[in-house]
């Protein structure tokens, strides 16, 4: 049993082929519950509803693409005008206020990033959960060295790298006492060292 149709264009193309049926073949369907003459009325108000749809549709298109037009025009206005103020005041803020612009930010130069404090919550045989602070000065940390050695006056040695800050180091040596420390860095170089925290796995 076919289903009703869902999409507008498939009822829109139902309407003619059932009116039409109804009309030619009225001794089999003597009584249709809509009459002929109220369903044509109701398949010429749809039809004419469509085109004042598509008509206004086209109009609201036409009427965006004028919009946009106007806007790339202002835009190009705008610019030129804020291009040539820039250049006849050289830039001076104080004087581009005037004209609800800015003149151009200073640049800061990165710097590496500040101290943090490192602890060391969790730890077991062989393992260790290491936590710490972002630095609350310097520069915006890129990644961070996990740094290691042997107490009380072994080499530093980078064990691990990370870009959040924690991390948890397996297969750590046992039965050794051993320092940990966090170094932040980014492009501009490493950071001060954190402070070290002493574990016995």
């Amino acid at each position: 049993m076919p289903r009703f149709p869902i999409k507008e264009a498939e009822v829109a193309a139902l309407a003619e082929p059932l009116w039409r049926g109804l009309q030619l073949n009225s001794v089999i369907y003597p009584n249709p519950p809509v009459n002929l003459m109220a369903l044509r009325i109701k398949s010429l108000a749809y039809k004419n509803k469509l085109e004042t749809s598509l008509a206004k549709k086209a109009c609201a298109e036409a009427a965006t693409t004028a919009k946009d037009e106007a806007l790339e025009d202002l835009i190009e206005a705008l610019k030129s005008n804020i291009r040539y103020a820039e250049n006849t005041v050289n830039y001076d803020d104080n004087k581009l206020k005037l004209i609800g612009w800015a003149g151009r930010k200073t640049a800061t130069a990165l710097t590496p990033p500040g101290h943090r404090l490192l602890e060391a919550p969790n730890q077991s045989e062989g393992w260790v959960f290491l936590d710490w602070k972002a630095p609350a000065d310097g520069g915006v940390p890129a990644a961070y060295k996990v740094m290691r050695r042997e107490r009380p006056a072994g080499a530093w040695e980078e064990v691990a790298t990370a870009v959040i800050s924690e991390a948890t180091l397996v297969e750590q040596p046992r039965s050794k006492e051993l320092e940990y420390r966090i170094v932040a860095v980014n492009k501009s170089g490493d950071g001060e060292p954190s402070n070290t925290v002493m574990v016995v796995l």
